[in-house]
């Protein structure tokens, strides 16, 4: 098989994995050295300064030990396999960035004969990259739960970020859907990579020269629709995978059917794209607004609203806390209020030291007034001509959302593919 068949086969078993995110790290080009990460992001996103950057996003190897139920790439699927050598990923990587196509790599694979030999060969491939061909772009590495520390350690040195999916949200649900892995195996390197990171920002501040273990920090996926779990179930562990490993992020993938399985949702199913996106806002919620998960969901509503986003349901249920008069709230208040923003708030903080201001200075400040208004006051008054009840609130801010829950209700999520023409065939021979 050659290296475009194998590209075309592991570029599509890597597309279920949503784990991407801007780089997080400012490591410019340096002497003798090709590309650079700094602001650089990856799979078709913006970058710091507004530009639209990617990664190769591949896997190592679809030829996987394990059957996860839920897998593409599981044991018993019958799907076509490949491995790449060290070697031919490394050059086609770097062919790849020579060409202006990527910025950097995403590094997966399944798990060839046991995590350690997996393990083996990524940072070989990785190290290649760095020591051979000087490349010191942007390089995602997904730990392999089960490999040895010695190993993750290694590959942590070499990569920008690490990432290790916990994928279910429960034991049992392992148990059930992912029988060869559990929590304890998944949490053991999460915790690992944590601690290096911890360790390397002291010896970092000791010594100027130190080496610099996965900058970017970790992340996660977890899938979503798979199997039960609640919202509020989901919410709750992202928010205690944040605080006791310090996670740059948590990335929600919503179950797309790729196996008939009893287990499973049927084939037919659609993926709950909305349920997805309801959770990426709660999730900015938590990270940048000050929010609990407890204050966003609990045990007696345990699922988002499909028709209004959780910054709004919040509000709604706490309307005894509003409005708030601009010019006076706190900024913990103030980025509670629906339609006011990190930068809005920012701005308005700025702004009200040398004057009061009014609706219209808010307009012109970025905020979304037609969310904004039944919550705030602006000195001391209600927008003019404003009438509203409790009941219309909810109306007006479901009339604004319904067109957006619609769209997400339907459709499939799925990774661009580099081969729509075979405009590439002769580059990669």
């Amino acid at each position: 098989m050659d290296v475009f068949e194998k590209l075309k086969i592991l570029t599509g078993a890597a597309k279920y994995d949503v784990a991407c995110t801007s780089s997080g790290v400012d490591k410019t080009s340096a002497g003798g050295k090709i590309g650079n990460a700094a602001a650089c992001g990856i799979c078709h996103t913006f970058s710091g300064d507004g530009r639209c950057v990617s990664l190769l996003k591949v896997l190592m190897s679809n030829a996987c030990v394990y059957n996860c139920a839920y897998c593409v790439n599981r044991r018993t699927n019958d799907v076509q396999r490949a491995t790449f050598t060290p070697r031919e990923l490394a050059d086609l990587t770097i062919n790849f960035y020579k060409r202006n196509y990527i910025e950097g790599l995403f590094l997966s694979s399944g798990v060839v004969k046991d995590p350690d030999y997996t393990c083996e060969r990524m940072i070989e491939s990785v190290r290649l990259l760095r020591e051979e061909y000087g490349f010191n772009g942007y390089i995602h590495a997904k730990a392999i739960p089960g490999a040895d520390p010695d190993l993750i350690r290694t590959l942590g040195l070499l990569a920008d970020r690490m990432s290790v999916n916990i994928e279910l949200p429960s034991q049992k649900s392992l148990e059930l859907l992912a029988p060869d892995k559990s929590k304890a195996s998944i949490l053991k390197p999460m915790g690992l990579i944590s601690e290096k990171i911890s360790e390397n920002t002291s010896d970092l501040v000791r010594y100027r020269h130190a080496p610099k273990f996965a900058p970017a920090g970790q992340s996660t996926q977890i899938i979503v629709g798979a199997t039960n779990e609640t919202d509020y179930k989901i919410l709750n562990l992202s928010a205690a995978l944040y605080k006791r490993y310090g996670l740059k992020r948590v990335f929600y993938s919503a179950y797309i059917p790729v196996a008939d399985n009893p287990l499973l949702p049927a084939l037919t199913t659609k993926p709950p794209l909305l349920r997805e996106h309801r959770l990426y806002q709660a999730d900015w919620l938590l990270r940048y607004y000050g929010f609990e998960a407890n204050e966003l969901l609990d045990e007696e509503h345990q699922n988002f609203n499909d028709l209004i986003d959780p910054k709004c349901n919040w509000a709604l249920n706490h309307m005894e806390l509003f409005p708030v008069e601009i010019n006076r709230a706190s900024k913990e208040m103030l980025l509670r209020v629906p339609g006011i923003g990190v930068r809005s708030v920012k701005r308005i903080l700025a702004a009200r030291r040398v004057g009061s201001l009014g609706f219209e200075d808010l307009k012109k400040i970025g905020v979304v007034i037609k969310r904004a208004q039944y919550f705030i006051t602006c000195r001391g008054k209600i927008r003019d001509g404003l009438k509203f009840s409790n009941d219309s609130v909810l109306n007006a801010l479901i009339s604004e959302n319904s067109r957006e829950a619609l769209n997400m209700k339907g459709g499939v999520n799925e990774q661009l593919t580099l081969f729509d023409t075979e405009a590439f065939v002769p580059l990669l021979r």
